[in-house]
């Protein structure tokens, strides 16, 4: 399916940097999709790598476009508790090791090796479980965890101690971490002790540390969901990679 978006910036952008910071793909693979013909404007093929696009005009990015970018490889794991996200200590299991033939949850044409080097794109701790991406594709990473990202992860949380109003309230908006505060959070109470949280930045053990906080000691923490992807019924333990589809999704939902 061709790649379509409407141009809304007051200012006039050289195409190949707007499609670098829309984390479509980088500046130079912009120049070699406008060099072999791929990109359009209002229906005109794009053939100057200096061409810039204003506001209102649409680009195109044809349906081999597509194939072009698809090159990186990005896996949805269901990450247990136990294992890392990557650089393990010795007696450690990484991720990446639980990528197996045996472990596939549905189809891949590919099956990492050893020589294979997929990275974590937003860490999951050791004592967290659920969805973890693994990827070596560039846009995808900007998209999950870049500056830029707006993108949202959807957690599910059981805690120790008494959860009451006023701390369900400074979770959501009021506490500060290194010094710097948090963006606003969703939280709201699923049973007695357990609660569904949704951050919108991703700060180094940040629901850990902000349940220590209000005096709340997390037990379970399951990440549910990394923007528009879910883990559906997929096992624990088990992968499957991203399709192209949920790939754009997550590109264009991190705008």
């Amino acid at each position: 399916m061709a790649f379509v978006r409407r141009y809304e910036e007051p200012d006039p952008q050289r195409v190949n940097r707007w499609l670098a910071q829309s984390g479509v793909c980088s500046r130079r693979e912009a120049e070699a999709l406008i060099a072999q013909g791929l990109v359009s404007i209002d229906g005109e093929t794009v053939t100057d790598a200096g061409r810039k696009i204003a506001h209102g005009q649409t680009l195109t990015l044809a349906d081999a476009a597509d194939a072009k970018l698809e090159g990186g490889f990005t896996v949805m794991l269901h990450k247990p508790v136990g294992v890392v996200s990557a650089q393990p200590e010795p007696g450690q299991i990484p991720a990446i090791r639980l990528l197996t033939r045996q472990t596939l949850y549905g189809r891949s044409r590919t099956i990492p090796g050893r020589d294979t080097r997929l990275a974590p794109v937003g860490r999951l701790d050791m004592p967290s479980r659920g969805l973890l991406l693994l990827s070596d594709d560039g846009v995808v990473a900007k998209a999950v965890i870049g500056p830029a990202s707006a993108l949202d992860k959807e957690y599910r949380v059981a805690v120790m101690g008494e959860v009451t109003p006023q701390k369900l309230s400074l979770l959501r908006h009021g506490l500060e971490l290194d010094d710097r505060k948090l963006k606003p959070a969703e939280v709201e109470v699923i049973s007695d002790q357990r609660l569904c949280m949704v951050l919108h930045e991703g700060r180094n053990r940040q629901i850990r540390r902000m349940c220590e906080l209000v005096d709340l000691k997390v037990v379970d923490l399951f990440r549910v969901r990394i923007g528009p992807l879910t883990l559906g019924d997929m096992p624990e333990g088990r992968w499957r990679p991203l399709t192209p589809d949920e790939r754009t999704a997550l590109i264009a939902e991190a705008m």
